[in-house]
């Protein structure tokens, strides 16, 4: 069963509220109609209702099922301003800066609905960059307990050689911190595995990589990997892991054999944590191109709640697929 077929059957069970912030684009109003015809989520555009109805109408689409919610008009905004200028009074921001962002960075307002129940998650960056959507999630929602890092993840759907590497790989982090700290690394690799068990129904085995297997190369670089691997140690995780491997030694047995025989994940690791954003995301881009296989994501980890980041070049399809998965996440 491929990922997204698994993804959209646990989607439909779980019945969540995911809220779509950017109504104004056409792409958004296809996407809340596809995915209530699909039954995957209770779609919530915020926009204007005037605005959102005559562009379904010009598309010739039934907003049917769909909640559409004017910001300006919510009875909550005045108490939701107070509360925002209450949580960031030590960064200065007024009363009147609060309600300004939650009107005109609707994001924010959906991470409101996220941290006051109303809602389960959010789906953004259709218009916005994914700074935005970040910085909503991190002042608003927060970390999760123990995780101090928001990063992200990329499902590989391998579409050839799945007998020699598996179906699925996750690739971490792909698109949020440029030069990670060894704490860092270990926070994505922890983030990671919980995003494969949610959303890829997959047990993760961690390779935190580099240009190096067990002291083949000595630099400061690697030093940083292996402090990962010492902290995840400490941390005592429940998943199996391994710090120092290249690439090859992380996925090809035959290599893990010569390089790394003692490693419990070499030669069938299931995410690479990547040493740095460059890595990482010039990575997932080859395998992508290169190899055919489908990426999904960036999957947004580590917050309290799911905020969701798309390409601003996404489609009304992308937009449905990163739905389902934050309606599991």
């Amino acid at each position: 069963m491929s990922v997204l077929v698994n993804v959209r059957e646990k989607a439909r069970q779980a019945k969540r509220k995911i809220v779509l912030p950017e109504g104004h684009d056409e792409r958004v109003i296809k996407a809340a109609a596809k995915i209530v015809e699909l039954g995957l989520a209770v779609p919530v555009v915020l926009g204007s209702t005037i605005t959102i109805e005559r562009m379904a109408g010009d598309l010739d689409i039934s907003m049917t099922g769909v909640e559409i919610l004017e910001v300006e008009k919510a009875a909550n905004l005045e108490e939701w301003a107070a509360e925002f200028a209450k949580m960031r009074e030590k960064k200065g921001l007024t009363f009147e800066k609060a309600r300004e962002i939650l009107v005109k960075e609707p994001v924010f307002y959906a991470a409101m609905m996220v941290k006051h129940g109303e809602a389960h998650g959010v789906v953004s960056g259709a218009t916005s960059p994914t700074a935005q959507v970040i910085r909503a999630g991190l002042q608003i929602i927060g970390t999760k307990p123990g995780i101090k890092t928001v990063s992200s993840s990329f499902i590989m759907e391998l579409t050839e050689r799945q007998e020699t590497y598996g179906e699925v790989i996750l690739f971490a982090d792909c698109a949020v911190i440029p030069v990670p700290t060894s704490e860092q690394l270990a926070d994505i690799a922890i983030s990671t595995v919980e995003t494969a068990r949610n959303i890829a129904g997959i047990e993760g085995k961690v390779a935190l990589m580099t240009f190096s297997t067990k002291g083949s190369a000595d630099h400061p670089d690697i030093d940083i990997v292996k402090e990962a691997g010492k902290i995840l140690r400490e941390r005592n995780v429940d998943f199996q892991f391994d710090d120092e491997l290249q690439a090859d030694a992380a996925i090809v047995k035959s290599v893990a054999m010569k390089k790394a025989p003692d490693s419990p994940v070499a030669g069938h690791a299931n995410i690479l944590v990547f040493p740095n954003l460059a890595a990482g995301n010039i990575g997932y881009k080859l395998v992508q191109r290169l190899a055919g296989a489908n990426a999904y994501g960036p999957i947004i980890q580590g917050l309290n709640n799911p905020i969701n980041d798309l390409s601003r070049g996404c489609s009304a399809d992308d937009i449905v697929d990163l739905v389902a998965m934050t309606a599991i996440q």
